[in-house]
C-alpha cells in the first residue's frame, strides 16, 4: 500500500457504510448544531477541560453534583467492575458475565443446511446459513417466555474483501481488488435480508433450535408487497412489474424493530449504493434520486442484474428505503413494504403503544443533515386481535421533527394538501410525499441533524433517546463560538419529552443528554458527568437499548480508529437522578467491527449484540497497520482457526450463575 489509503478508500462497501458524504440536504433549513448554539448561547459554553459550565449546558443541573454525593444518593443504576477500553483481536465483556457466540455468518438456520465452507461459497448454500453483518437483533418471546423465542436479525450489507478468498491481490505495495464474478455477486444478495430462528436457553445457555418450524431466511431475492398510500403509484412500476405493487427482494436492512402483535420490522438504510448507470436523458426521477444520492454505485449488482441499472429499470430505486414488515409466524407470508411510513434511509423502527392505544414508531434518516421521524398509527392497536394489526401500518400519520431555540418540539404531518405540500410545489398524491420523503420535510422547515440513526421510547421515564452519530461535513460558520461541535466528530444524545407523556403528541420538548467524546479534551466540547471513567466516554452512538427497568445502553460506531484509539462497545448510560450523564463500558468488540443490536430480553438476564463486519480495519492498529482481507486479516474472530475467515456474529451475554444484567 503507498500514500495515506486506508481500509475505506480501498474497499468500496465500507466507504458505503461510512455514510462520510458531504450530505443531500441543500435546503437552508437550521441545523441541529446552530439550534443547540443558539439554545446555549447564554450559558456560557465550555469553558476549559471538563468544564462545570459545558455539563450544566447539556445535561442540566443535576449533572453538576460531585461524585460522592452521586454516590452517597444512590449513584449508578448500574452495577458492573467497568472494563477497560482499547483495541485488540477478541471482544470482552464485564467481570463476571460470559459472552457467548449463538450465531455466525455461514452457520445453519434449518436442520438441513449445508455446512459453512468459506472457499467454496454458493448463493444456494447461504439461502439457507445465517447472514453477513447482522444489524438489528429482536426477539419474540413464545409462550411469553424469556428463555424460548424467535430470534430475528437484520443483514446490514456485505464486505466482499473479506468473505471471499483470492478476490485481493497486493502488487509492488499497492492493493487491489478484482471484479467480482456473478456468483460472488449472488452469495452477496443472499447474505443480506434478514433471519428469523427459534432459540432456547437451555443449562443457563442460549442455542439455535435448527428445526424450529418458523425459522426463515429473508434475501434479497424474496418476494414481497407494497402496500399503503404509495402502491401501485407510477412512480414505483417497472418493466419486470407493471403492478408497482410486487418488489423483489429488500436490502441495507439496518436497524429495525418488532412489533407489539409479533412482527418484525425490517428497516432498509444505504439503498443508494446498489444503483449504478445513468437515467434516460431529462428523466423525472433525477432530481428525486439526487436528494438521495442515487446511484451511488458501491455495489457490482448491475453489472448481472438489469434491476440495478438505471438505463434499463430507472423506477427501481423508488422501491427501496421503506420500512419492511414481515410476519414471523407465517414462513410462507409475503413481506409487506409498508410505505405510509415514508421512504428514506431508514435507521431503525423502534415503537410503542401511546396512551391512546395507537402505536408510535420513531425513525431516523441516516445521513448528515437529515430528520428524524415519527409515525403513529390511525387506529389503535387491538391486543384481543391479532389479525385486526396485521395491517395496521398501512394508515396513520408521518411527521417530521423541528426543534425549537427554546427547547420547544413540533412533529409536523407530512400530509398531502397541507401546507407546502401541494401541487404547486410539484406533489400530486400522498403517494409523491411519501416517495419523495425528504423534499416534503426540506418544505416544511424540518431540522437538518447530525446522522439520526437509532430512535427508542422508555416506556419507564417516558422519554425518548435519539442517537446523532456524527456530522464532520459541518462547517465553522454554521456555528459560533458558543458551540463546539463544527467538524462534530463524535456526535451526541438528544432526549425527549412529548407533551402530556403521550407519545402520540404532536409537541414536546428537548434537551442534549450528552454530548460525546473524550471529556478530557476541552475542544471536543463532551459532557459526561465527572463520575464517568477515562474508559466510560465514549463517541459515535448508533444503537441504543432500553432494558425492563428503563435504563439506556448505547451502543456505538466509528471508535475504532485513531480519534480515539478504542473499540466500538456498549455502554450503560444513567439517565436518572445524581449520576445523570455517567457512562462505564460494560462489553467491547474485537478490531474494525461496529456493535450493533443491542437487545435485552425481558427478564433482563440476557443482552444480546450483533458484532458488525470485524475486521474490517487494522491500518490504524499497531496490532496490524495495514488493510484487512481475506488472507490477511486483523483478526480471525470468533473462530480464530487458520481456516475460517473473521465472522460476522451474534452474541448471547449473560451473568455467571444466572441473574440480572448489572445489578
Amino acid at each position: 500500500m503507498t500514500g495515506n489509503l486506508t481500509q475505506k478508500d480501498i474497499f468500496p462497501t465500507s466507504q458505503l457504510e461510512e455514510a462520510d458524504g458531504e450530505g443531500q440536504n441543500c435546503t437552508d433549513n437550521p441545523t441541529m448544531g446552530e439550534i443547540i448554539s443558539r439554545r446555549f448561547s447564554r450559558r456560557g459554553f465550555l469553558q476549559g477541560s471538563l468544564a462545570v459550565s459545558a455539563i450544566a449546558a447539556t445535561v442540566g443541573p443535576v449533572a453538576l453534583m460531585s461524585a460522592e454525593k452521586a454516590r452517597a444518593a444512590g449513584g449508578s443504576a448500574f452495577i458492573f467492575k467497568e472494563i477497560e477500553a482499547g483495541v485488540d483481536a477478541d471482544h470482552h465483556v464485564a467481570e463476571g458475565y460470559d459472552a457467548n457466540v449463538l450465531l455466525r455468518w455461514g452457520d445453519a438456520v434449518f436442520a438441513d443446511s449445508p455446512a459453512f465452507d468459506p472457499k467454496n461459497q454458493t448463493a444456494e448454500a447461504q439461502r439457507r446459513q445465517f447472514g453477513y453483518n447482522n444489524d438489528y437483533v429482536g426477539y419474540i418471546p413464545l409462550g411469553g417466555s424469556s428463555e424460548h423465542g424467535l430470534l430475528v436479525v437484520n443483514h446490514e450489507y456485505t464486505n466482499p474483501h473479506l468473505m471471499f478468498p483470492g478476490l485481493v491481490t497486493v502488487a509492488d505495495g499497492k492493493i487491489k481488488q478484482a471484479p467480482l464474478s456473478k456468483e460472488q455477486v449472488d452469495i452477496e444478495m443472499a447474505a443480506h435480508g434478514g433471519t428469523i430462528v427459534e432459540i432456547r436457553k437451555i443449562d443457563g445457555k442460549w442455542q439455535v433450535v435448527p428445526d424450529g418450524k418458523y425459522n426463515r431466511r429473508i434475501t434479497t431475492m424474496t418476494e414481497m408487497q407494497l402496500t399503503g398510500p404509495a402502491a401501485g403509484d407510477e412512480r414505483l412500476k417497472t418493466v419486470a412489474d407493471a403492478s408497482g405493487k410486487k418488489v423483489i427482494g429488500t436490502l441495507n436492512n439496518c436497524a429495525g424493530g418488532v412489533t407489539p402483535w409479533g412482527t418484525y420490522i425490517m428497516a432498509e438504510e444505504n439503498f443508494h449504493g446498489y444503483f449504478s448507470g445513468k437515467l434516460p436523458e431529462g428523466h423525472k426521477e433525477a432530481a428525486n434520486y439526487k436528494r438521495y444520492g442515487v446511484p451511488e454505485g458501491g455495489y457490482e449488482w448491475a453489472n448481472f442484474h438489469d434491476r440495478f441499472d438505471l438505463g434499463k429499470e430507472p423506477n427501481e430505486p423508488n422501491r427501496f428505503g421503506w420500512i419492511v414488515e414481515v410476519d414471523a409466524f407465517d414462513p410462507q407470508s409475503v413481506p409487506k413494504k409498508r410505505t405510509a411510513l415514508g421512504r428514506f434511509k431508514h435507521e431503525g423502527a423502534a415503537n410503542i403503544i401511546s396512551k391512546d392505544g395507537r402505536v408510535v414508531f420513531y425513525l431516523g434518516d441516516d445521513e448528515r443533515f437529515d430528520y428524524v421521524y415519527k409515525f403513529v398509527t390511525a387506529a389503535a392497536y387491538n391486543e384481543a386481535d391479532r389479525a385486526a394489526n396485521l395491517d395496521l401500518l398501512d394508515n396513520g400519520t408521518l411527521y417530521v421533527a423541528k426543534f425549537a431555540d427554546d427547547g420547544a418540539l413540533q412533529w409536523l404531518p407530512l400530509t398531502f394538501g397541507q401546507g407546502p405540500l401541494t401541487t404547486e410545489n410539484g406533489f400530486t398524491s400522498q403517494a409523491d410525499v411519501l416517495i419523495e420523503t425528504r423534499r416534503a420535510g426540506d418544505l416544511l422547515g424540518a431540522t437538518k441533524m447530525d446522522r439520526p440513526e437509532d430512535i427508542e421510547p422508555n416506556a419507564v421515564n417516558g422519554k425518548v433517546y435519539v442517537m446523532l452519530t456524527n456530522n464532520t461535513k459541518r462547517k465553522a460558520e454554521q456555528v459560533n463560538t458558543a458551540n463546539p461541535r463544527a467538524d462534530n466528530a463524535f456526535g451526541h444524545i438528544i432526549e425527549i419529552s412529548e407533551d402530556g407523556g403521550e407519545f402520540s403528541a404532536t409537541s414536546g420538548k428537548w434537551e442534549v443528554l450528552l454530548k460525546c467524546g473524550d471529556p478530557s479534551v476541552a475542544a471536543v466540547g463532551a459532557s459526561f458527568s465527572t463520575d464517568t471513567t477515562k474508559n466510560g466516554w465514549f463517541g459515535m452512538p448508533d444503537n441504543c437499548s432500553i432494558d425492563a427497568a428503563g435504563r439506556l445502553w448505547v451502543a456505538t460506531d466509528g471508535n475504532s480508529n485513531k480519534a480515539t484509539g478504542r473499540t466500538d462497545g456498549l455502554w450503560a448510560v444513567d439517565t436518572e437522578g445524581a449520576a445523570r450523564a455517567t457512562s462505564k463500558l460494560f462489553y467491547r468488540v474485537p478490531v474494525g467491527a461496529e456493535l450493533c443490536g443491542p437487545l435485552f430480553l425481558p427478564d433482563d438476564q440476557t443482552a444480546l449484540v450483533a458484532v458488525q463486519h470485524p475486521g474490517d480495519g487494522g491500518d490504524d492498529w499497531s496490532g496490524h497497520g495495514r488493510p484487512s482481507y481475506y488472507e490477511d486479516l486483523s483478526t480471525r474472530w470468533p473462530d480464530f482457526k487458520p481456516d475460517m475467515p473473521v465472522r460476522p456474529a451474534v452474541v448471547a451475554i449473560t451473568k455467571a450463575g444466572g441473574g440480572k444484567i448489572a445489578v
